[in-house]
């Protein structure tokens, strides 16, 4: 599973599981216990992880969520360090220590939110998911060109 493979829908908690198309929308999963199904339409806003990026000051503008999510997983291995209602304040303080180029006028308090619970969701469904992908090294590969020919 990967970050194309999961979605959010505009009005309901939680993430989804893309199952398959169907003639109508899509058909999703909800990656919660209880694994209800669900038929999201063309009048549902449905958003696909892979797309979604969260507002930065540098030159691209953006920073993709599934490598925000990586560096969490990388520096804080699901212990987060926040209280367990945690204020503005300290929301805005963790998210600036993940991602010190954030766009703090753009990037809501309610964004940071949604962003620890879903990366908390995940490290519970499918912590796969916030594994960086293990790159080839440049020597292995070139070595594997030569003996390709």
């Amino acid at each position: 599973m990967n970050f194309k493979d999961l979605a959010t829908v505009a009005g309901k908690p939680g993430l989804f599981k893309v199952l398959k198309p169907s003639r109508t929308g899509v058909i999703l999963e909800s990656m919660d216990a209880k694994k209800t199904k669900l038929v999201a339409g063309m009048s549902q806003r449905v958003s696909i992880l892979s797309d979604i990026s969260i507002y930065t000051l540098t030159e691209e503008g953006a920073e993709p969520l599934e490598s925000v999510m990586q560096k969490i997983e990388a520096e804080f291995q699901g212990d987060l360090g926040l209280d367990a209602n945690p204020d503005d304040s300290e929301l805005r303080a963790f998210m600036k220590h993940v991602l010190p180029e954030v766009d703090e006028a753009r990037v809501y308090t309610s964004d940071i939110k949604k962003l620890i619970t879903w990366y908390n969701l995940l490290r519970i469904q499918a912590p796969e998911v916030l594994q960086k992908p293990e790159e080839e090294k440049p020597e292995e590969a070139k070595s594997e060109e030569k003996s390709d020919n």
